[in-house]
């Protein structure tokens, strides 16, 4: 670790961990955080060590848990007691340095190259570890590596309170062995590419031929292989996370749904949280995505993108709407999603006209016509268009929620 030291923060089963914080009664308790826990639909969005210990895991149904294990706490998410939770996290961990960049809500890389000059490494990690433990009543667990790849898997390799130092000449023995669906960046439709290559265990990606990888695999193959090697130059970057570049949800059905009325009127639903979303943020994008998961569980994803940016719920329904009926076989489904992407801020994009947004320019043409008075009269700078404020916006209530980048903006403000 000679060139950098990166630490990979995983905070352990967080959202239960707060409550367990927030209620020392629910301490060494069974207990999990549902979506909906009166619904067939809610699911297990986290759960305590305690509760993994009977079988319970991250999205199971709720009546499945149940069943497994009766005595089973069920707790509804309170997102605002996760974010000020996270918050004072990220608070603490900058309090060290400034190169410290979120990836959710509670993880986070922490780039200690220049204080591990000064002090031991793994010493700086046992009082960050300490500190969140004592200050927050909040267990995490520590990845140390010279990269964020290796730091991002070695804090999986001990949970709950681990800190795991994974240097490059470990990987052969630690990761090689390793089936390919437990490298960080691989799922499932990944890994059966990599099996029908012949490709099984992460050592077998690193040790492949690097031109069959290309042809078959592509980019993305390339940088997984170059992961299976211990390699990444990625930065910690503190502002990568204020790039949006996608905004969505999706909504696992209370049954498995086949009626199209009801879909239809589900994805107005979801394209509408969309655009509040958006609007909030003041981003528009040009490409509209569907994802389905059907009863037996295949996750398929749609889209298409547009000559015009969209941000409006009628915009973005209508898109998906067309996507959905083009592609759906009337198979039943469990979970469907709407996603915007490719976005920027409304003010860095130009739209170009069309039979849909016509009518809203020619409504400001008079509006034009009497600034262009003015400003020949009184000069260019005289007026300018108005600019919204952005406002907070707690529509998409989910684990995946990005809203709390929020608290790190004002932060640096």
């Amino acid at each position: 670790m000679a060139s950098r030291v990166i630490f990979h923060i995983d905070m352990n089963s967080f959202y239960a961990s707060v409550e367990q914080s927030h209620n020392p009664e629910l301490k060494g308790k069974a207990i999990a955080i549902a979506g909906n826990p009166k619904e067939r639909k809610g699911i297990i969005v986290t759960c305590s060590y305690e509760a993994r210990a009977h079988g319970i895991y991250t999205t199971m149904q709720v009546h499945e848990a149940k069943r497994k294990y009766p005595e089973l706490l069920l707790l509804p998410p309170n997102f605002e007691r996760y974010r000020t939770a996270s918050k004072a996290i990220f608070e603490i961990l900058r309090s060290y340095t400034d190169q410290v960049e979120p990836v959710s809500i509670d993880e986070g890389y922490v780039d200690v190259t220049e204080l591990a000059e000064q002090r031991h490494a793994l010493e700086i990690a046992d009082e960050i570890q300490q500190r969140l433990l004592a200050e927050l009543d909040l267990p995490c667990s520590i990845g140390v590596a010279p990269n964020k790849f290796l730091a991002k898997t070695a804090s999986d390799m001990k949970k709950p309170m681990g800190i795991t130092v994974l240097r490059k000449r470990d990987i052969q023995t630690l990761l090689w062995p390793k089936p390919v669906i437990d490298m960080h960046g691989i799922g499932e439709s990944t890994a059966a590419r990599l099996k029908s290559l012949k490709i099984d265990t992460i050592g077998d990606l690193a040790t492949a031929n690097e031109g069959l990888i290309k042809e078959k695999m592509g980019k993305n193959g390339v940088r997984l292989q170059a992961r299976a090697n211990g390699m990444d130059d990625r930065l910690v970057d503190p502002d990568s996370i204020y790039d949006t570049k996608s905004v969505g949800t999706s909504t696992t059905l209370p049954v498995d749904e086949t009626d199209e009325q009801q879909l239809k009127v589900l994805f107005r639903q979801l394209s509408e949280k969309v655009a509040n979303r958006l609007e909030a943020k003041e981003l528009a994008g040009p490409t509209v995505s569907i994802q389905t998961r059907s009863s037996d569980w295949k996750n398929r994803t749609r889209s298409v993108t547009l000559n015009n940016t969209v941000w409006k719920a009628d915009d973005i329904h209508r898109n998906v709407w067309q996507l959905f009926t083009r592609h759906w076989n009337g198979e039943p489904l469990r979970l469907i999603g709407v996603t915007v992407s490719n976005v920027a801020g409304k003010g860095d994009m130009t739209e170009q006209l069309s039979i849909f947004n016509f009518q809203e320019h020619a409504k400001e043409e008079p509006i034009l016509d009497l600034m262009a008075k003015l400003e020949t009269r009184f000069g260019k700078s005289v007026l300018s268009r108005g600019t919204k404020i952005k406002k907070p916006n707690y529509d998409s209530k989910t684990s995946f929620s990005k809203d709390f980048l929020d608290d790190h903006d004002h932060e640096r403000k």
